[in-house]
Order: C-alpha cells, then structure tokens, then sequence
C-alpha cells in the first residue's frame, strides 16, 4: 500500500470519495424544505403555467395543487385507464389530450397536458362517454379545466393476457405513445385530475393532499446512498490492492516451490 501507484490510487479516491461526500451534502440540503407550502396553499387554484412548466417534474410541495387551463380536446384521444379505484371501488379512467391555448401556456409552440375526465364503473360506461366526448370535441372550440395536478405514475407493461395497449397507470408518456398530433409537441410530466366530471362520468375523488413535514425523504435517502459509495471508494482501493499482494506472495511461494523442487545441479551426463 505504500508504494507509489497504491498511494496515486488512494489519492484518486480520496478525490472521488470528496465528489460523493458533495453530492451527499448537497442532497441533505434539498432534503429540507426551506420554503414549505403553507397548509391550505394546495386549495387555492392557480393559473397551470404558474406551478409547472412542459417537460419538468413537479416538486413534492406541489403534487395536488389545484390548478386551472383553457385548451381545447384533441379528438382521438380519449384513452381509458384501467385498475382506478374511486372510494374504494375499482373502475375505469376516461382521459383526454387538453391543447392548450398559446395565450395560457405563453408560447407559440403546441404544449398539452393529460386530464383524467372522470371515473366510470365500467368499460363500457367509459366508452360511451368517450363516444359523447368525441362528438363534442369538434363542436367546442375550447374547455376550461380545474383540477390538481399530480406527478406521473410511470407506465407500467400491460397484463400478459390484455390488449397492448391496455393501460393501468396514469402516465403522460405512456399516453403520448397514443396520441396524435404530436409533432413538437411540448407535453407536462404531470397530469391535470379534473375536479367537475365530464360527460357523465362521476367525479374522481381526489382529496387534498396532507401536509408536508418539511423533510423530503428520497433526498435523504440519496444522500445515504453518496455516503455508502464514498466508502465503497476507500474499499474498492483496499481490495485492489490486498489481491495485488496476494498474488506477488502466491507468485513468491510458487516461485520457492519450483527451486525446492529443482536439482542442485546439472543432471549426469548419459553413458
């Protein structure tokens, strides 16, 4: 361990281990919510552009904040979501593509947000009041949401014996692989839970959300995490070098071994 490349190498991870005890010190400092929403915030509605922006993810402060957004449906895009539980009863999900209108979303470029519509018991509750939606996505130029925006759930593979296309998470990107019209479309990571029904669909129960404690856990958590692979840098070096060791002694005692087993001296000679 003293010799020159094994102390080069201690000194490289200590450089490493410094890098991961930063990264561990800068995630305990998000961990701690310096700005914690006030209790009750959640329920003030607020213009979608001010909470979030397309392609971002929404910080845990704001995950059921009631916003509000004026768009228009994109017709076709009315997708079911399976496995939704509604006061305890499972159902069905009626989403929708909401286009929103340049004057909301700030920019020229087309921006969409995923909303759930409402909860049906049954597929085929669900289909008629997509056939009822598609009918008058046409008919209407625009529609204003309010709901809260909540953070994607990650899609999920569909059941082995379902459709592909089948859906059992709501997810904006699995979504979007559904969609149309979605060239340069910039797209919110969270999704809009409509608080008012549509076609005739029953209101998603969506409560607010409880309040924080200030602590976000994940970040310390990952900061657990820098720390463990800081250690692992100075393990990682002592390893390296105890089977470089253990191989020069293995390569000494074979090389004893050989000269044990070889004569003193040339072999005689052959009469």
């Amino acid at each position: 361990m003293l010799r020159p490349q094994w102390i080069g190498m201690l000194l490289l991870c200590l450089v490493v281990a410094g890098v991961f005890a930063w990264l561990g010190q800068w995630q305990l400092g998000r961990a701690l919510v310096s700005n914690p929403v006030p209790p009750g915030a959640t329920e003030e509605v607020q213009p979608l552009a001010d909470v979030a922006a397309p392609g971002e993810y929404l910080p845990e402060p704001l995950v059921g904040q009631r916003v509000e957004t004026v768009g228009r449906w994109v017709p076709g895009d009315f997708l079911i979501v399976e496995g939704r539980f509604n006061d305890g009863v499972e159902g069905h999900w009626v989403t929708g593509q909401l286009r929103i209108n340049p004057s909301e979303s700030g920019t020229d470029a087309p921006t969409s947000v995923a909303v759930a519509l409402g909860w049906a018991a049954t597929e085929a509750d669900a289909r008629a009041a997509i056939e009822e939606l598609e009918a008058a996505a046409s008919a209407v130029e625009q529609v204003e949401v309010t709901g809260r925006l909540i953070s994607d759930e990650g899609p999920v593979p569909p059941p082995a014996d379902a459709d592909p296309q089948t859906m059992t998470r709501m997810s904006p990107a699995a979504l979007l692989g559904q969609w149309h019209e979605v060239d340069g479309l910039s797209v919110y990571r969270p999704y809009i839970a409509s608080i008012d029904a549509f076609a005739g669909l029953d209101a998603i129960s969506s409560p607010a959300p409880q309040d924080g404690s200030g602590l976000n856990w994940l970040n310390i958590f990952y900061a657990v995490e820098w720390a463990v692979f800081a250690g692992f840098a100075f393990y990682l070096w002592y390893r390296l070098a105890k089977d470089a060791w253990e191989k020069e002694l293995e390569d000494f005692e074979d090389d004893e071994d050989e000269r044990r087993r070889s004569p003193d001296g040339p072999a005689p000679a052959a009469s």
